[in-house]
């Protein structure tokens, strides 16, 4: 029987039912709505991140992009509070000014990290009371770290070595998407004020190179702080590339001074790495964990990064070798059902999640599946013990051979 939390597996049946040929309704959105904004508001929900705060309850959020949002110039970042796991979820506060963030708990306060609007400055705001009201970053004091054009994602903040670090990338040419981001690593030591930008340092800037891949790269992004098995900082990259599958792990320095990346050994492969993941170290397994967009067999042929409607579950012992372990969500139609940026925690035995979903809503459905409708909550509950007999769908429906 199936190990999924009873929120997924509730619609597992009528996910299969969509797949059949005499199927006529689409099935309920998965897991529980945080939020939703219709299509037609010409407004899309981007960057999913969640964070478990000390007292148990838990905190969403997600910026909000499209052509008629302020996300060029002053973003918008909504956030959301659940007291009883995710089962139900309370509007708490709105942030002008917050883009492609991630929350973050550190010595008891709230935070949130990323920045300003679509390719502007970095910024870090704190929250002590649960998120419901927040500082304001107007100046290097407090909580405008960096000035530039920058990008990011809903990536991790991990503790290493005695100090916070969190993945960046700046661009080149905010016009262009992709190749002109040059990746690095920004940290902090646990005890600084985190809201001073002289509390931070951060690595030199590593530009990518066309040539790499035999040609096929076209840009690294949304990096991963991780520390690997041998104790040492690492970021590992999404990257973006044709048929996709393929990871980047850039070297940090002890001292989050200096990148350096090897492009012949650098790469990994690494599924669903064509899209945005979150990997985290799990200190009983002695396994990392993601949630990734795999591209099963069924779904091959597409631009690798557009393909978002497979939310699968994989480990890796070592950081290099990964394995798929369940696919966990699924819709068949790869053009306007997504399971996106998946942000995680392990929550004991379980994973909870909170994802950027395009899904039907019965009012013309996603605008596309990037251009996501839906936050979504998950929980994935005995989330080491899941396999492939669990998954949603019929692997081998998907052309997946146990």
């Amino acid at each position: 029987m199936s190990r999924l939390s009873s929120t997924t597996r509730c619609t597992t049946a009528l996910i299969l039912l969509a797949l059949a040929p005499a199927a006529r309704a689409e099935p309920p959105v998965p897991g529980v709505v945080i939020d939703h904004l219709p299509a037609s508001s010409g407004k899309y929900i981007g960057s999913p991140s969640i964070a478990i705060l000390p007292g148990g309850n838990y905190v969403a959020s997600h910026d909000v992009f499209g052509p008629k949002s302020n996300y060029r110039h002053r973003a918008l970042t909504r956030v959301f509070r659940s007291a009883d796991r995710g089962e139900t979820w309370t509007h708490l506060s709105d942030i002008h000014g917050q883009f492609w963030s991630t929350l973050f708990v550190h010595r008891g306060d709230l935070y949130i990290i990323g920045t300003f609007a679509q390719y502007h400055d970095v910024v870090v705001r704190r929250s002590s009371d649960e998120g419901r009201t927040w500082t304001e970053p107007t100046d290097a004091e407090t909580g405008r770290l960096l000035t530039g054009r920058f990008h990011c994602a809903p990536v991790p903040v991990v503790i290493h070595a005695g100090r916070l670090w969190r993945a960046m990338e700046d661009s080149t040419d905010p016009a262009r998407w992709g190749l002109p981001f040059r990746a690095f690593m920004m940290s902090a030591p646990v005890e600084a004020d985190l809201l001073r930008a002289e509390s931070w340092t951060s690595t030199d800037r590593l530009a990518g190179d066309a040539a790499w891949l035999q040609g096929r790269f076209n840009g690294w992004l949304e990096g991963n702080a991780v520390a690997t098995p041998q104790g040492r900082m690492v970021d590992v990259l999404r990257v973006d590339s044709p048929a996709g599958g393929v990871a980047a792990v850039v070297r940090v320095s002890e001292n989050g001074e200096n990148a350096t990346f090897d492009p012949q050994t650098g790469f990994i492969d690494f599924p669903g790495a064509a899209k945005k993941f979150t990997i985290r170290y799990h200190e009983e397994t002695k396994h990392y964990w993601s949630l990734v967009n795999a591209i099963p067999p069924k779904h091959r042929g597409h631009r690798a990064g557009g393909v978002r409607n497979t939310l699968a579950l994989v480990r890796s012992a070592d950081l290099r070798g990964w394995e798929i372990r369940c696919f966990l969500l699924y819709h068949p139609d790869v053009a306007k059902h997504g399971f996106q940026y998946p942000d995680w925690h392990f929550d004991g035995e379980d994973l909870v999640a909170a994802v950027r979903t395009g899904y039907d809503d019965g009012l013309g459905g996603a605008h596309n599946a990037h251009d996501a409708n839906y936050l979504t909550f998950h929980r994935f509950e005995g989330f080491r013990r899941l396999s492939m007999a669990d998954s949603v769908v019929d692997p081998q429906r998907l052309g997946v051979e146990e």
